[in-house]
């Protein structure tokens, strides 16, 4: 397998952290791209040109995170990171959701601020800024319903992402001040390999 990623990503981080958890990272090949450049492969491959794109063994190409982790997840024996039934399989889901939004409000943050000066839109950043913290709220209050980090399900492993990414590229905005019992299941969940083996690069 081949996976058209950035280390920056954290949707790529979460396809990572999710093929350590089921035993198949040494099955794919990580190629780094450049979704911005018009002769990158990508965009033959995915013509949404985003990453993650996983090119399958068998000649398929899979794309977004949420669909490239079930993926990896069907491929295992072992426990699964996404329930297969039941009230489980909807909260995992939900908390994806959830945790992906993060990232998709993080990520229009993080371009924005890139944009020049004279094109930035201080309405736009504070409407994502408030949908990432009405987010991170909700995770408080519901951090009782968070995966325990020794059973890690594709919902914890996308909050991990998300709540990684916040401190990658927003540390300046503090999450922690207020929401005890999220950081607190962070700290632990922060230790499990596949969090410490997809750290993005110091910058």
């Amino acid at each position: 397998m081949k996976l058209r990623y950035s280390q920056t990503s954290p949707f790529v981080r979460k396809v990572l952290m999710a093929a350590h958890e089921v035993g198949l990272a040494d099955r794919i090949d990580l190629s780094p791209i450049d979704v911005w450049s018009p002769d990158s492969p990508i965009v033959r491959e995915n013509p949404l040109s985003k990453i993650p794109t996983l090119l399958t063994d068998d000649g398929m190409v899979l794309f977004d995170s949420p669909v490239i982790v079930e993926y990896l997840d069907s491929l295992h024996d072992g426990t699964k990171l996404i329930p297969a039934t039941g009230a489980a399989r909807w909260l995992a889901l939900r908390q994806q959701a959830m945790a992906d939004g993060i990232c998709d409000a993080a990520v229009l943050r993080r371009m924005e601020a890139l944009r020049p000066a004279s094109l930035r839109s201080a309405e736009w950043d504070s409407r994502q800024r408030a949908a990432i913290f009405r987010a991170l709220d909700r995770l408080e209050v519901e951090a009782g319903d968070l995966p325990d980090p020794a059973a890690p399900t594709v919902g914890g492993l996308a909050v991990l992402s998300a709540m990684g990414y916040m401190d990658f590229r927003f540390a300046h905005e503090p999450w922690r001040p207020g929401r005890p019992s999220l950081a607190q299941w962070f700290e632990t969940a922060s230790k499990r390999h596949s969090f410490l083996n997809t750290l993005p690069p110091t910058e």
